[in-house]
């Protein structure tokens, strides 16, 4: 015969209360410490207005057909935005609408350029037959005697003339024989004119002779002195075989600092005249280039 004598140790709530009361904290005379942070919750008016405004007309937009409860007003306008949004997404992926758009954006726009163009040339006839868009190659018109010296010809230009292609020098060499100038002529004044043309690096010597705002030269500084002003950062000469000018770097271009006896190439350099006599400035739209420096095999 068996017995359990088991044993529990019931503890009920208010003992459990009484416990704690006797683990409370107590300060240095013994009296216990009133926790007297306030704890904020709401009344029941609170709840109640809570309630009111979450299913108030005026908090949430009206569909006609349903309406999404609970939500705020900038809540549901967010998600019917969403809704739509994603509606006509796949209205247009259905209907196709978007396939191949940029190219034929692409195909457009380049028709129009073209349009565009031509009837600039054409405009441009008027005071210019060589500019006709609907006039022949020019080297049509010469003889075969005539074409082939200006072929010669622009081989020879093409080795002086840098970023100029032999087709481009001898079509002008061709524009210019045609209009009634001998060869060695249109030679010289081709040659001048593409020597000088934008964006070419122009000899020093022939800055006064340009009609460009800006120009590209290369050479090198020979020489470097004290700037008579704060706003000045560098200023000196440069020169190349053609000739020499004045070179202004200002603080504001903010450009490299360049060495006494070094060889640059500049492009977008300012041109400005001073008592009759032409000078370069460097600009913040300048750029400067060093074609020796790193050069470590030397």
């Amino acid at each position: 015969m068996s017995s359990n004598n088991g044993t529990s140790n019931v503890v009920s709530v208010d003992e459990q209360a009484f416990e704690k009361a006797d683990e409370a904290e107590v300060d240095e005379d013994d009296f216990e410490v009133v926790d007297e942070t306030p704890k904020f919750q709401a009344t029941v008016q609170m709840e109640i207005q809570a309630k009111v405004d979450a299913n108030h007309p005026d908090g949430m937009v009206d569909t006609s057909d349903e309406r999404i409860h609970g939500a705020t007003l900038e809540q549901e306008e967010r998600i019917r935005a969403r809704e739509a949004e994603l509606e006509r997404i796949s209205a247009q992926a259905e209907l196709g609408t978007q396939n191949g758009r940029e190219e034929r954006t692409r195909t457009v726009a380049a028709k129009r350029s073209a349009e565009r163009r031509a009837a600039f040339q054409k405009r441009a006839a008027s005071v210019d037959p060589m500019a006709d868009p609907e006039r022949d190659d020019p080297r049509a018109e010469l003889t075969q005697e005539q074409l082939a010296a200006v072929n010669r010809q622009s081989m020879r230009l093409t080795e002086k003339l840098d970023g100029w292609s032999r087709a481009a020098i001898s079509r002008r060499l061709a524009e210019v024989v045609v209009d009634g100038k001998d060869l060695m002529s249109a030679v010289v004044g081709v040659y001048e004119e593409l020597e000088t043309a934008s964006g070419q690096v122009v000899p020093i010597g022939k800055l006064e002779e340009i009609g460009c705002k800006e120009v590209s030269i290369e050479g090198t500084v020979t020489q470097l002195w004290e700037p008579s002003s704060a706003a000045i950062s560098q200023v000196g000469l440069i020169e190349d075989e053609s000739g020499r000018t004045k070179l202004t770097s200002w603080v504001a271009s903010d450009q490299p600092w360049i060495e006494e006896g070094e060889r640059v190439r500049i492009h977008g350099a300012a041109k400005n005249w001073y008592n009759g006599r032409v000078s370069v400035a460097l600009t913040g739209w300048s750029t400067v280039m060093f074609p020796e420096r790193g050069r470590w095999w030397e």
